[in-house]
């Protein structure tokens, strides 16, 4: 009998032994030399040359003659060295082809769409998306999500290593606000009222630390009801991650740890920027890269020169500093030759981002002097320029000829959020973003409140669960704006990958949490009782973490989107392009659950 083998592990060992052996797959190509056919034969693990002779076997070529790309088939024969000359070197099976004594059709293919050894950018994505288990034969695609398997085991035995438990939570949860909206599922037997899908397991692995698990974790499906951009989808993979009687600390060696070994086992393709990860408190990071989830694989950061132009006769300055706001620009290197194009270019950028405009410094070189062309150089005087010019110093070089300063005055917020997003985007223009380098960092110290204006109250920044500091729960009664959360995010590469904290474990505290919120007593005990009734019965102290899995395999990918490293994703606007969903049901489901729909009033008015 044959031994069935997959089409990219035969090597001419396996020729030289002699066997039969059978191996089934698709179509990948199909060449007819007027006689001899060649049929490149493929499978998740790669591709094998099957050759049919009709001096050899002319019932094999006579179906092998009715064989289109992407026809199904099994093929039992011998193997054996391909013609001296003939071999293909760039195929690890390139050494050997498939001689057939049976070729079977097992299932003919319809003419594709498009043909899956194309390369995904000649695709329109919305083909793509629409017919995905045609998208997910190409090789780049099941490349991936091989990757992901192995990122997902990898996570699950380093911590198992570890002593934690994977333990499942429920999909069908209570509606509890945690920054998002929720997806909402209607109760049959509970008329009236409803489930909602989790936005994370938070509540529950708390709970879980109540319960005396100590160490759990969970791959974890989350869904959040939420507008969506490049790295987020509706629904969407995190490695949940919950410990007791740890500190900040016992989470951050842990996660660098994991990270660590991910790269070195299974993005070996990728380089780290530094071991340990270099840390940033949020204010540093804010300050220094205008976000706090930097990418340091560049330097250009933020450089404050508000000192240096208070007293400035440019009024844009001064004016700003002036009414409590601050100047910071950043220096791009080898840019003074904008033309006057891509300088208005950089403006409407940042307006894009809340700034008024962009001041510009372009500096050139007069008898050794730094001068510039720029409108607001007469302002400034030679030494004053030059002085101005030295403060972007950096450990790489000074500042100099050939360097374009660029400047946003206004609001610290603004300017932060400006500048930040004009340093990633310059990043990328002048091709500062080396794609093999993986560049992870912490971010630390977050502010634990911010204050709401349009509903007069303070939100949680990270969620309503993150402790304060210690040394800063008493400040939650006289200066809630000043208290720092015990929390941590992980990026890399300026993408947020995970974000944790130690949790509050005292119902004293967390009561006073929710009445910061603007929660009254009977809403937080209505929401949250069985929280706070948990945290009566000897909550240990406890933190967690909860990195996304889509994201982390997008980066060791070397991916740009999230959707093409998810089997089945959603499109930009929540919809599957495959399944057309969502889609209206039937009056009968609606009955059952007893649900009317009300039409929005101008599609109504057409009916």
């Amino acid at each position: 009998m044959a031994k069935v083998y997959s089409c990219g592990e035969l090597r001419l060992e396996n020729a030289q032994a002699g066997e039969e052996i059978t191996v089934r797959g698709w179509v990948n190509n199909r060449r007819d030399l007027g006689g001899l056919i060649f049929i490149m034969l493929r499978d998740r693990s790669g591709l094998l040359q099957v050759a049919i002779d009709p001096r050899d076997n002319p019932q094999a070529h006579a179906t092998a003659s009715e064989v289109r790309n992407e026809y199904v088939l099994r093929v039992t024969g011998k193997l054996r060295p391909r013609p001296e000359g003939s071999a293909n070197d760039r195929l690890p099976t390139g050494a050997v082809e498939l001689v057939p004594t049976h070729l079977e059709i097992l299932n003919p293919s319809k003419p594709l769409p498009f043909q899956v050894n194309e390369a995904a950018n000649e695709v329109d994505e919305m083909l793509r998306l629409r017919y995905r288990y045609l998208d997910l034969r190409r090789p780049e695609m099941q490349r991936i999500l091989v990757l992901r398997h192995r990122v997902v085991k990898f996570i699950r035995d380093y911590l198992d290593e570890r002593g934690f438990l994977e333990i499942e939570t429920p999909i069908l949860m209570k509606s509890t606000p945690e920054g998002a909206r929720d997806y909402l599922v209607p109760s049959r037997v509970h008329p009236g009222e409803f489930y909602a899908l989790p936005q994370s397991p938070q509540q529950l692995k708390q709970l879980l630390m109540v319960a005396g698990m100590e160490k759990y974790f969970q791959i974890a499906r989350c869904f959040r009801d939420e507008d969506l951009r490049a790295d987020r989808q509706p629904e969407f993979t995190q490695l949940d991650l919950e410990m007791s009687f740890v500190e900040q600390e016992d989470i951050l060696q842990l996660i660098e740890g994991l990270y660590i070994g991910l790269v070195d086992t299974v993005a070996t393709d990728k380089k780290l920027l530094a071991r340990p990860f270099p840390r940033f408190t949020f204010d540093e990071s804010m300050a220094r890269f205008g976000n706090d989830k930097p990418d340091i694989r560049f330097g250009m950061e933020l450089t404050d020169v508000s000192e240096l132009v208070k007293d400035s006769e440019f009024k844009v300055f001064s004016g700003a500093i002036a009414a409590g706001g601050q100047v910071k620009g950043l220096r791009l290197p080898g840019c003074a030759g904008y033309t006057r194009r891509e300088l208005d270019g950089l403006v409407e950028f940042v307006k894009g981002f809340g700034a008024k405009g962009l001041a510009w410094l372009a500096l050139d070189s007069e008898s050794g002097v730094l001068t510039s062309k720029s409108p607001a150089a007469k302002f400034f005087s030679p030494e004053g320029l030059a002085g101005l010019a030295a403060r972007f110093d950096d450990s790489e070089r000074a500042t100099g000829a050939g360097d374009l300063l660029v400047f946003v005055a206004d609001a610290k917020p603004v300017v932060a959020n400006a500048l930040g997003r004009l340093r990633n985007e310059m990043g990328k223009r002048l091709g500062l973003l080396d794609s093999t380098t993986l560049a992870f960092c912490w971010v630390v110290d977050f502010p634990l409140l911010e204050w709401n204006a349009d509903e007069n109250r303070w939100d949680a920044v990270h969620h309503p669960f993150t402790a304060p500091k210690p040394e800063h729960v008493g400040l939650l009664d006289t200066d809630p704006a000043a208290v720092r959360a015990d929390c941590y995010d992980i990026v890399c590469n300026g993408y947020e990958l995970a974000s944790g904290s130690i949790r509050i474990h005292q119902r004293d505290i967390q009561a006073k949490m929710f009445e910061l919120l603007a929660y009254s007593p009977e809403d937080a005990q209505e929401r949250f009782g069985h929280m706070l009734t948990a945290f009566e019965y000897g909550a240990p102290p406890h933190g967690g973490i909860a990195p996304g899995i889509d994201r982390t395999v997008m980066l060791f990918a070397g991916e740009d989107n999230i959707r093409n490293v998810i089997a089945f994703p959603k499109t930009q606007s929540a919809t599957d392009e495959m399944t057309q969903a969502p889609s209206p049901v039937d009056a009968r489901q609606l009955s059952d659950l007893h649900i009317g729909l009300a039409l929005p009033q101008k599609k109504a008015d057409k009916e």
